[in-house]
């Protein structure tokens, strides 16, 4: 279950040197940078620990353990321990503290028993071995019930005392029945925690349309909203088959560029605004955000006949038109490029498209030779 090596091409402040594949495969490592400079005087007394299914906090070290990276501990839980892994002490405890919104000083952090021992670990690694089975066996209760839920997954604690059931449903689910079926069946403490889809596709796993696993079963822990305005500011299509991740919501991935293309746009004019010609009137068809280039035509629902116009023009016929005034063409001679003709002879950069077409080589060595076929034999007298 544990392995005691450092993976390939990975540092020790980038993976633990005790790795547990229960543990998400390190989605939940944090990079310390402070790794190799000496602790303050005023270093917290507070670990943050990590468990399955990207939980994680904050425990008091309260005995003064000499605990670093990777090792497994015992912490207060109610009732009885868990076990977890540290995944980091020192000053940068109090960063993630208020990244996650806490206050160090006001903050009551459960305490650290002990590192957890060998009677610890083994039973760890059965109440671990249970978790498979016990979920089927709960998605047969809740669909006996009748209920519309589904039980993505069960983490059971260190102690094997009490079992934590995710759950995912559209509604509100009444499962007090589900309960007491489960605590009968399982003699055990049970809590019902409901996850949304999102969680779900990144509990799961997968590959996405990108060819990459799945981002929210990689590195995402926190999960940002997404609206179809992300799309919008990156002139994408909306269409939902392609803006739908596998969870069925929009991509996370929406977001990531979302900032680059809102910084790039902040001094673009407004695209429902007509441009007025003496030719007519041109209206907006698409943006290269990045080229700074719109592109208008003036049939407002076709897209023939586009002219490229750059957005400095755009704002000047704005303000034009705004004083009265009618431009005589929608783009100047100066921004008139003269498109140049593709060399197709030289278009990759070699000599010519016909340096695979066969060529006769006198050095090359012909074909076989044919045949000689031998003559007939007939009955005529040979001639003397």
């Amino acid at each position: 279950m544990i392995e005691n090596k450092e993976p390939k091409g990975k540092c020790g402040g980038c993976a633990s040197n005790k790795q547990d594949h229960r543990l998400l495969a390190g989605k939940l490592d944090v990079y310390d940078w402070l790794k190799d400079v000496p602790e303050s005087a005023l270093c917290p007394d507070v670990v943050e620990v990590k468990f399955k299914n990207t939980r994680k906090g904050f425990y008091s070290n309260s005995n003064q353990l000499r605990l670093q990276r990777g090792d497994v501990i015992a912490v207060e839980a109610s009732p009885g321990h868990d076990i977890g892994i540290v995944s980091l002490t020192g000053d940068l405890v109090v960063e993630q503290m208020r990244k996650q919104k806490l206050d160090p000083n006001t903050y009551e952090a459960k305490k650290i028993y002990r590192k957890a021992k060998p009677v610890d670990i083994e039973k760890w690694h059965e109440a671990i071995a249970l978790e498979h089975k016990t979920m089927i066996k709960a998605r047969q209760i809740s669909a006996e019930l009748k209920l519309n839920m589904k039980i993505g997954d069960v983490e059971y604690q260190g102690d094997k005392t009490k079992a934590i059931f995710y759950y995912i449903a559209d509604d509100r689910v009444d499962f007090r029945q589900l309960i007491k079926v489960l605590a009968e069946q399982f003699k055990i403490r049970i809590e019902m925690r409901q996850i949304g889809a999102r969680q779900e596709a990144g509990r799961i796993g997968g590959i996405g349309p990108c060819g990459r696993e799945l981002c929210c079963s990689t590195w995402i822990t926190n999960f940002v909203s997404v609206t179809t305005n992300a799309a919008r500011y990156q002139e994408i299509s909306l269409n939902p088959q392609k803006l739908a991740g596998q969870c069925g919501k929009l991509k996370c991935c929406l977001n990531f560029e979302l900032d680059c293309y809102i910084d790039a746009q902040k001094d673009f004019p407004n695209t429902n605004i007509p441009l007025e010609t003496k030719d007519g009137t041109a209206f907006h068809q698409k943006t290269d955000i990045f080229k700074r280039v719109m592109w208008y035509s003036f049939d407002k629902f076709s897209t023939m006949n586009l002219f490229q116009v750059s957005v400095d023009r755009v704002k000047e016929i704005v303000k034009l038109n705004k004083k009265g005034v009618k431009v005589d063409q929608l783009v100047t001679e100066k921004e008139v490029v003269a498109k140049k003709a593709p060399d197709y002879e030289n278009v990759v950069g070699q000599d010519s498209l016909n340096r695979f077409d066969k060529k006769d080589n006198p050095n090359k060595r012909k074909g076989k030779r044919k045949f000689r076929r031998k003559p007939r034999k007939t009955n005529k007298p040979v001639k003397k």
